[in-house]
């Protein structure tokens, strides 16, 4: 290296102080507690004759081969410096930060004092460098001693413990890592030979790559040169197709790309002369005729254009009239149908009705009989009461009595045959639900079946069941059955499997000596009896237990348990009813269903038919609204009759099957306090409405708002309800805006 090459290298070190941070952990014996150390190593070049030190390695001679066998104890080498640069030499300068023992490594000039340490790490750990304290084998190192004055080798390595005098205040943390990294100029490389290490110090050479120069522009006034740049984003090479080609937009200039062109033509005519003879046998003889004017050519003109215009206008004007025509068959068409649907879907209604009042299965059935047996009732008193008076009325009362007695007794003569009906229909269900698979649905939309052997055992029974009720077997087809039953059963000793045992035994016995049917339907309903409760058994039919509504630990009976006031039985929870402004559990559902049979006789069907309507209409609108579900029938049939009076709140129509509820301001959630009863052609287009306001006239507007603040303070005692309620609250000041009999004043211009 030449003397310039090496005095530009040195300014370059002056100029440059780079720290290069290193994490190390180190673990004790196994044999001693576990500890780690956390190590931060920082190197700081400080001699610029360092960088001689690579040239003289290059060629090392027998001193120099001697002299690098030299190892100190520490494990670091020692090299051959001049007496002039030992001061300036580095040393490996270890400190261990207490109590938390975090290690930190740094590269510094032995010919420094402590105090510089100090200072290093003061600006480092933030802290004041008279609140370090350094020492050494746990015997403190004075400031003005410098790591030559310690014993410190060049090159050679050292380890001090540093600690704070005032801890809770500066307490010594280790420093923290550099977010971002600057490689240095010139490093220390320690290169393994043989047996011994040596330090190289190595120089990093930037080659930066020369860029091409495209000219630029100069700034006349400040003399600044502002070049083009040389590196640009190279453009995505189009694949080669083999065949040549060229563009006319590349080839031929713009204004002459559509040029037309017009070349020189040559025109003769022929007359007679000497040598040339012309016949006329072909010419004609053309007159001039009537000379047209320009107004009048015009004129001309002008009339065929109305003539032409009268036309067009004729065709559409009956094509507008084919279309109103069009549309008026398709409204009246649309009219005719829905006239129809209407007539049809009442119809339907009275067939239902009728239906379920000739053959009641449900609860609703019989609510619709009982409802209907008061009305007849209360029209029949009214009745006697007009025509009738004195002892032939007390016995025209008792004769409708005596007759609504027996209406009675056959109202429940139904019931407990749709009673046997509905349990064997839930008794198939129950069986078909516990036998089958599991499914599951797959990613492609198609279903996956699954028999465990769980649900393949739930199927054996359910058939074996299925054989044990059919009535209409033969004696030996009822006797293989008997027989299965047998051995599915005496795989369970129990007392429940040894008693159908000896059951089918009997039956057994019975048809072998030719026992009539009917004598053995007792016995057989036992058995059925008897199996069906095996089956509902977990321990003998594993899958029955997720179905199974009664739990089978009885420490969860006692979980949700309430009186009844009515038949003072103690029922679970899901058997009470309650009303949204009730606070505490009164009567279950059988008392309510047999004291509404017995004195109000109260028919909710029409109620449900309008809750239901409305949760569906809601669910597709709105599918996180929740206020629908938690209407009961009740509340429901508070809100038809006594808020909106059982008719539209529009037309005043009183029919309940074609009233709904929908929402008062569509872009809200419904609620009893943004609805309205409206009749489903009302709610149709009540719904398209986008300005209630102008639609609307202002006192059918208070009205409204009237019964919804009814609404509101009637279902403002609910907790849940209180909820959707906080955010749709009235401002006082608005109230009296709401008063049906406040005057109105209208301006007129």
């Amino acid at each position: 290296m030449s003397e310039k090459e090496c005095e530009t290298v040195n300014l370059e070190e002056q100029k440059m102080s780079s720290e290069a941070i290193q994490i190390e952990t180190e673990e004790a014996d196994e044999d001693q507690d576990v500890e780690h150390t956390q190590e931060i190593s920082v190197d700081v070049i400080t001699n610029p004759d360092t960088l001689l030190l690579e040239e003289n390695s290059a060629e090392p001679t027998s001193e120099d081969q001697r002299q690098q066998d030299d190892i100190n104890k520490q494990g670091s080498e020692n090299k051959i410096i001049s007496s002039n640069d030992v001061g300036n030499s580095t040393a490996t300068v270890k400190i261990l930060l207490m109590p938390e023992r975090h290690m930190i490594t740094v590269a510094f000039t032995i010919g420094l004092t402590i105090l510089d340490l100090k200072k290093h790490f003061s600006f480092e750990m933030r802290v004041p460098y008279d609140i370090i304290q350094i020492t050494l084998d746990e015997k403190n190192v004075n400031d003005d001693q410098t790591l030559m004055d310690i014993g410190v080798q060049p090159h050679g390595m050292i380890q001090f413990e540093m600690s704070s005098l005032d801890p809770e205040n500066y307490p010594m943390r280790p420093v923290k890592p550099q977010q971002e990294y600057n490689m240095p100029d010139v490093i220390t490389v320690r290169v393994q030979t043989a047996d011994t290490y040596q330090d190289v110090v190595v120089e990093i050479e930037r080659a930066t790559q020369g860029k091409a120069f495209l000219g630029g522009y100069r700034h006349k006034l400040t003399n600044a040169e502002y070049h083009h740049a040389a590196i640009q984003t190279v453009p995505k090479k189009r694949p080669d197709r083999g065949i040549e080609m060229f563009s006319r937009d590349t080839q031929t200039v713009k204004p002459s790309k559509n040029q037309a062109q017009q070349c020189s033509r040559n025109a003769a005519t022929q007359m007679r002369k000497i040598g040339c003879f012309v016949s006329n046998m072909e010419d004609k003889l053309i007159s001039p005729g009537t000379y047209i004017t320009a107004e009048e050519y015009h004129s001309k003109r002008l009339r065929a254009v109305i003539t032409l215009q009268s036309y067009v206008r004729r065709w559409l004007a009956k094509c507008f009239t084919d279309s109103l025509r069009q549309a008026k068959e398709q409204r009246l068409a649309w009219l005719e149908n829905e006239k129809r649907r209407k007539k049809e879907e009442k119809e339907k209604q009275i067939r239902d009705e009728y239906q379920r009042r000739m053959n009641p299965e449900t609860k609703g059935d019989f609510d619709l009989l009982y409802n209907a047996l008061k009305k007849w009732r209360i029209e029949e008193e009214e009745h006697i009461n007009v025509t009738l008076s004195g002892a032939e009325r007390k016995a025209a009362l008792c004769a409708l009595l005596e007759q609504e007695t027996q209406f009675i007794s056959s109202i429940e003569r139904h019931r407990m045959a749709a009673a046997t009906r509905n349990q064997e229909k839930a008794i198939k269900a129950f069986l078909n639900k516990c036998a089958e698979p599991k499914k599951w649905r797959a990613f492609d939309g198609k279903v996956t079946e699954m028999d465990t052997q769980f649900t393949i055992k739930a199927k054996e029974l359910r058939d074996l069941y299925s054989s044990i009720t059919q009535a209409h077997f033969t004696k030996d087809e009822r006797l293989d059955v008997l027989l299965t039953l047998k051995h599915t059963v005496k795989e369970h000793k129990c007392k429940l499997a040894q008693e159908i045992v000896d059951l089918a035994d009997r039956e057994m016995d019975l048809l072998m000596r030719g026992m009539k049917k009917s004598n053995l339907e007792g016995l057989r309903k036992r058995i059925s009896t008897l199996f069906l409760q095996y089956i509902k058994t977990p321990e003998f039919n594993p899958q029955v237990s997720r179905h199974l509504r009664v739990p089978r630990d009885p420490a969860d009976l006692k979980k949700n348990i309430y009186l009844c006031r009515g038949c003072n039985e103690y029922q679970s929870s899901t058997n009470f009813s309650l009303k949204t402004n009730e606070s505490a559990v009164g009567i279950c559902r059988r008392c309510m269903e047999l004291d509404n049979e017995a004195r109000r006789r109260e028919d909710f069907s029409l109620y449900k038919n309008i809750l239901r309507c409305l949760r569906d209409t809601e669910a597709e609108s709105s599918p996180g609204a929740k206020v629908t579900y938690l209407l009961q029938d009740q509340d429901l049939r508070y809100l038809v009759d006594f808020l909106w009076g059982a008719q539209s709140a529009l037309s005043g129509w009183k029919d309940l099957h074609d009233l709904q509820f929908v929402r008062w301001e569509k872009h809200l959630d419904w609620s009893p306090w943004n609805c309205i009863l409206l009749t489903k052609d009302e709610a149709a287009a009540h719904i398209k409405l986008e300005n209630i306001e102008k639609a609307y006239d202002l006192v059918v507007i208070r009205n409204v708002k009237q019964k919804h603040t009814l609404a509101r303070k009637y279902f403002s005692q609910i907790p849940a309800m209180a909820e959707c309620l906080h955010g749709a609250e009235i401002q006082p000041a608005a109230l009296s805006n709401l008063l049906v009999s406040k005057p109105i004043t209208e301006a007129t211009k």
